[in-house]
């Protein structure tokens, strides 16, 4: 065996040719194996994320429809002349959800001002209002309260709905990309030597039956899985964060509850805008001055085109239309609640995992009966622990704990940056959207950095992203580093920081 490179030098059945193939085969197993394991959660978070994303936009749809057809079937054609003002509230509404740049706050009072400046209007149709007038009107919204204490009700509910809503469905598509991210594992060559060792050189001293002993296939296994180790305690506060706003969405913030009823509730603020409207006129009058009184035959003509004196019968609950996505919020919550705790210490668990598999490890419970390394034999070295500074002392694989994987890095952020608008939702403070579709693709984990100095771990504070190196507790070589290359690793850390911070803007 004195032509192997990995494999023992005494009496062998392998070529060298052999050897290489099983490198390969081993490598390929070991990739197979943590990505089987990843792609259950993967898809658990892909389709729960789905399913989340169509029922938020289908409830909005039939909030939408509901509001139309109750309003057409109570107002006919003087909706229809002012249709474009509800239209537009749910335009909003929608494109806050799917990610635009829209102050929920404002937007509703901007809907209250236009709605208020509308009535008035048609209550008070003998008198002829310039846009100046009207302007004047919207700014006593607050102090005349003219629809009594809707607006202000239904904006802390739909605030709160919609920014928790948004963001827990972010943070599915979040872990799913983590996941995927993650799960893409380029072993190191230090650590493909290792799990040719374990795998396949038993099969060169004829021992093809004989599975690796389960510590020996611990410390293989969290040598080569170090930096996937290292993102396990940042995802298990990004589970906890996700099951809180779980919470919210199941109880005040739920967003069924406040989108369901919405059509009722913008038509009690109105009836109680009819109810109101002379008490309301006569404080504008008094604000904003006497309005001038229209010519006799317009004024009949007005009274008869756009007298607002309907009034709402009740809602049949059976015509409201079938349940958005056939299901209800409850049913989602409840049903995604039980995969996020299961889906907690996924990343630690994972070696543990894979030498669970009967693919590669452990065929037998006899201790004396299993591959050390070395022989079949019993194996005597300790469990290392997990993460990449656990593995200076891992007898199967020499890890490199100075240079950390920097996709890995990168996810570990991403999960950090998630987990503070969790935070914010949960206390009901809307959050800035992070769009997933621009997040690049293509990369690989598991190789090290491809620079002399890795790129810095990122913290965060309660409120906004700041980027702070961590040094290193043990110092780089910088010997082995040409000033070249420094260069080169403090430009990319620039561009790296800048591309970040764009895309979290």
């Amino acid at each position: 065996g004195d032509h192997l490179k990995v494999c023992s030098q005494t009496y062998t059945c392998c070529t060298q040719e052999m050897e290489e193939r099983y490198s390969q085969l081993s490598k390929h197993d070991f990739r197979n194996a943590v990505v089987e394991l990843s792609n259950h959660l993967q898809t658990m978070f892909s389709s729960r994320y789905k399913k989340f994303d169509e029922f938020f936009k289908e409830l909005l749809e039939n909030a939408e429809k509901s509001l139309n057809d109750m309003f057409v079937r109570t107002y006919g054609r003087l909706y229809m002349q002012n249709s474009e003002l509800f239209k537009d509230l749910f335009v909003e509404l929608k494109r806050y959800y799917v990610g635009g740049n829209v102050n929920l706050e404002e937007m509703l009072n901007d809907f209250w001002a236009r709605l208020l400046e509308r009535m008035f209007r048609l209550v008070n149709p003998q008198y002829h209002f310039t846009d100046e007038y009207l302007e004047c009107v919207s700014k006593y919204t607050e102090q005349l309260k003219p629809f009594g204490d809707v607006p202000r009700k239904l904006k802390l509910q739909v605030t709160r709905a919609f920014v928790a809503a948004r963001t827990f469905a972010q943070g599915l598509a979040v872990a799913r990309d983590v996941v995927s991210k993650v799960s893409a594992v380029n072993p190191t060559p230090q650590g493909t030597q290792a799990l040719l060792k374990m795998m396949y050189c038993p099969h060169c001293r004829g021992l093809t039956s004989v599975k690796p002993c389960y510590n020996y296939c611990f410390n293989v296994m969290r040598g080569c899985l170090a930096n996937q180790g290292d993102l396990d305690a940042e995802w298990n506060i990004f589970m906890g964060s996700m099951l809180l706003v779980a919470e919210r969405l199941e109880g005040p913030f739920n967003i069924e509850s406040v989108m369901d009823p919405i059509d009722v509730k913008i038509s009690d603020a109105i009836m109680n805008m009819q109810e109101n409207s002379m008490q309301v006129s006569q404080k504008v009058f008094q604000g904003c001055g006497q309005p001038k009184t229209l010519a006799q035959g317009r004024t009949a003509r007005s009274v008869s085109e756009g007298g607002f004196s309907a009034r709402f019968r009740p809602y049949n609950p059976e015509e409201r239309p079938t349940t958005a996505a056939g299901t209800s919020l409850d049913r989602l919550v409840t049903d995604v609640k039980e995969k996020l705790k299961q889906a907690k210490k996924f990343w630690s668990s994972l070696p543990g995992n894979i030498c669970n598999d009967e693919k590669i490890s452990v065929g037998t419970v006899n201790e004396n009966e299993c591959w050390n390394g070395s022989a079949k034999s019993r194996y005597d070295f300790a469990v290392t622990g997990n993460g990449l500074a656990s593995q200076v002392n891992n007898p199967e694989v020499e890890v490199d704990i100075t240079k950390p994987d920097m996709v890995i890095r990168r996810q570990i952020m991403v999960l950090r940056v998630m987990t503070n608008k969790l935070k914010n939702a949960y206390s009901g403070n809307d959050v800035d959207f992070i769009d997933v579709s621009e997040e690049s693709s293509g990369e690989e984990s598991g190789s090290g950095c491809e620079f002399q100095q890795c790129s810095p771990e990122f913290e965060f504070n309660a409120t906004e992203v700041t980027g702070n190196s961590n040094k290193s507790d043990k110092k780089v070589n910088t010997s082995a580093a040409p000033s070249s290359g420094l260069s080169q690793a403090a430009l990319f850390l620039s561009i790296l920081v800048l591309a970040m911070q764009r895309q979290w803007r």
